[in-house]
């Protein structure tokens, strides 16, 4: 992999292929340093954390959850471990589009974990996330126990992948030139 600004290339020879693709990361990119993702539930908070250009998004291990000092302690621990700059947190919001009890828990905990950590924290609907992280799993046949903390990983990596995607635009690959 190469990096030229804000181009990836992908260079690759061996006897069977070569190629030289560039990805770009969209036109409506421009530098960004890392970003976490919370996926926050009562008993674990799911993490992701973005590669340094803010394109990717890569599962991190979901914390269980002890209190909210606590929590607030090891989120700080891993922010600086991975030179975090935003938080983007999963906000719960009902199918209708109602909050809830647990929409008020989330905005209040992102409220002092942005205080503490002295990071703008922006929000991303959550709805279905859990939902389609449980269908990432189905296939793999695992046990409940082994599902546990899997689901809410995932689930932050999604919230993530929206945020990034939604602020980034859609990765492109440059224009023909027919060359090859």
């Amino acid at each position: 992999m190469l990096t030229l600004g804000w181009i990836s290339c992908i260079i690759r020879s061996d006897a069977e292929h070569t190629y030289n693709r560039c990805v770009s990361a969209g036109a409506n990119h421009t530098p960004h340093l890392r970003v976490m993702a919370l996926d926050v539930g009562t008993r674990r908070i799911g993490l992701a954390v973005s590669d340094a250009l803010g394109i990717t998004a890569q599962p991190l291990d979901t914390l269980k959850r002890a209190n909210k000092g606590a929590d607030i302690d090891s989120l700080s621990r891993l922010a600086k471990q991975h030179d975090v700059r935003e938080l983007v947190i999963g906000l719960p919001i009902r199918m209708g589009g109602e909050r809830s009890v647990q929409t008020e828990r989330v905005r209040s905990f992102a409220a002092e974990l942005g205080l503490a950590l002295v990071l703008p924290v922006h929000f991303m609907d959550e709805r279905l996330t859990s939902w389609e992280a449980n269908e990432l799993l189905d296939g793999q046949k695992l046990s409940r126990l082994q599902r546990k903390g899997k689901v809410d990983k995932i689930a932050a990596v999604l919230i993530l992948t929206a945020f990034l995607e939604q602020r980034n635009g859609p990765a492109m690959l440059p224009s023909d030139s027919g060359q090859e």
